[in-house]
């Protein structure tokens, strides 16, 4: 783990990292989370049954969509190139769990790590709004990096993933 914050300068202000002078690699991220939601709530999301049409189809479209936008919702994310952003959707109906991943590549000079969270987040949220009549209390959590490769710091892999 280091020991510096590298978006924090001497005097502790914020700052964004100067990635210039890194080597450009090819980056790839893959986060997840779930909405837990009621069993029910999940049936009609898998066959179609919501009043404001296909649920995951939007959900994966808004997904790639903030992937591609994180450098401007987060304040110190670069803006980078990405080459694939995929979000997939596997669900656990009798638990009422909808898993949501995230898998997010550039060649590019840092890491893909934000737009993948990014990606899952939003993912859930969508399924969230869009949901929301028939099931106010579905809950979005467990949004992590599972994995991520490329870059100076190496390969990391979320113990358990």
């Amino acid at each position: 783990m280091p020991q510096e914050l590298s978006h924090i300068d001497e005097q502790g202000r914020a700052r964004m990292v100067d990635v210039g002078g890194k080597e450009v690699t090819r980056r790839e991220a893959v986060a997840r989370g779930r909405l837990e939601m009621a069993p029910e709530t999940l049936s009609l999301i898998l066959a179609g049954g919501l009043p404001k049409g296909d649920v995951l189809g939007t959900a994966r479209i808004a997904g790639v969509m903030a992937a591609k936008q994180c450098a401007s919702l987060i304040p110190m994310c670069h803006p980078l190139r990405l080459s694939s952003v995929e979000i997939d959707f596997s669900a656990d109906e009798p638990l009422g769990l909808l898993h949501i991943s995230a898998c997010v590549r550039a060649q590019d000079r840092t890491g893909v790590e934000m737009e993948a969270l990014t990606a899952v987040s939003v993912a859930g949220l969508t399924v969230y709004d869009m949901c929301k009549a028939v099931d106010k209390g579905m809950v979005l959590s467990g949004v992590r990096l599972v994995r991520k490769t490329g870059g100076k710091s190496g390969d990391f892999i979320l113990d358990g993933e």
